[in-house]
């Protein structure tokens, strides 16, 4: 298992839509944005985190991989996954310029590349070799009915497709419009159409202020909303704890941030209820493991944000006990070779060995973008 070459990636693959937008972004792409380790007995791991097919932005992090992070890994044992987890993370140089952004999301790739080659080198599925399943259902909640560009028709059409034909019990609509009325009109017309059953919950991406969303929260509180995502800028601990205490709909939130100890300190403050680890933000499933701990710890629930659209955090999800549910966001299982699929709202326990990160080649080829 000693690591022969680290060769990083760029994809850009389509949405299954023309384009989407939330509160805060537009996008018409997801970047896959990777590394491939292969050992000296030729296996090959993959590991990527998830972006805005920036190509730009993208080639940074592929830099960081190629000039700071495989010169660390050439001649190392890939199976010590926890120590060079620490080595790259606790680099001098690397830790003076980085602990967050573009070096984090390059450790996230590489660490879940090398948790990839373990699990292949063991000939099983990645939550087999974490210490195997904890239940048989591993429920799903559609994120993809519930664009903010999409108009109420089609928000109503998807979602309405989405519990009575595919099965979903869970769904998610995005919120954020510069007049609340907006998506308190659009929420109410949605819940009408799927029904009190069905359980619904909301993001923000970080668009609103704080009295803003009071204001909304007294508004949707006989919309019965399973939890309010983000609904603050991702930083601000003070106003997500105020905002708990001062409405009954769940605050939800993690995706943006990159450190156990940011998790930490919302989680201290009582400023979440549903914790949203990311492996791609996250400096990979080695800290993905700590949040999660933590969480469990303090008896939190954690809903994982689909930024590698749960290829990886399906093994997570029916591995760890604190998991419960997760997101599922389609654009990019089908250039995968075991994708994460959905059947009846239930996620399918992955059944190939390794985190379900090998592309397939004729995505790579169709897909791959230059490094630059």
């Amino acid at each position: 298992m000693q690591i022969a070459s680290v060769q990083p990636f760029i994809l850009h693959l389509p949405l299954t839509s023309d384009s989407i937008s939330d509160s805060t972004h537009n996008i018409t792409h997801w970047g896959v944005v990777g590394a491939k380790i292969v050992t000296t007995d030729g296996l090959e791991g993959y590991g990527f985190t998830g972006t805005h097919a920036h190509l730009a932005s993208d080639r940074l992090i592929t830099s960081c991989i190629s000039d700071c992070y495989a010169p660390l890994l050439i001649g190392e044992d890939a199976r010590d996954h926890q120590r060079l987890w620490t080595k790259l993370a606790r680099y001098p140089a690397l830790q003076w310029v980085g602990r967050a952004g573009i070096t984090h999301l390059a450790l996230a790739a590489v660490d879940v590349a090398l948790w990839d080659l373990k699990a292949k080198k063991a000939g099983v599925p990645l939550w087999s070799q974490l210490g195997g399943a904890r239940t048989d259902a591993l429920e799903a909640y559609n994120t993809d009915i519930g664009w903010l560009s999409f108009d109420l028709a089609t928000l109503l059409d998807g979602s309405a497709k989405a519990v009575e034909e595919d099965g979903f019990t869970r769904i998610k609509i995005k919120v954020g419009h510069d007049d609340p009325n907006i998506d308190i009109e659009r929420l109410t017309a949605v819940r009408k159409r799927v029904g009190p059953k069905v359980r619904m919950a909301i993001d923000g991406n970080g668009k609103w202020d704080l009295p803003t969303c009071q204001r909304f929260c007294a508004l949707a509180r006989d919309l019965d909303l399973y939890w309010f995502e983000e609904p603050l800028w991702y930083d601000d601990v003070a106003g997500h704890a105020t905002l708990a205490r001062n409405t009954s709909i769940p605050v939800a939130l993690g995706e943006q941030l990159y450190t156990v100890d940011a998790f930490r300190s919302f989680i201290d403050a009582g400023a979440v209820a549903y914790v949203q680890p990311d492996v791609t933000r996250l400096g990979g499933i080695t800290e993905y493991i700590q949040v999660a701990d933590l969480a469990l710890a303090h008896r939190l629930p954690v809903v994982p944000h689909a930024g590698e659209m749960s290829q990886v955090h399906v093994h997570l999800s029916y591995w760890h006990p604190a998991s419960t549910i997760l997101e599922y966001i389609p654009w990019i299982k089908d250039h995968f070779r075991e994708p994460a699929n959905v059947v009846n709202g239930v996620f399918q326990r992955p059944q190939q060995p390794g985190a379900g990160t090998t592309p397939l080649p004729a995505s790579m080829e169709r897909y791959g973008k230059s490094l630059g």
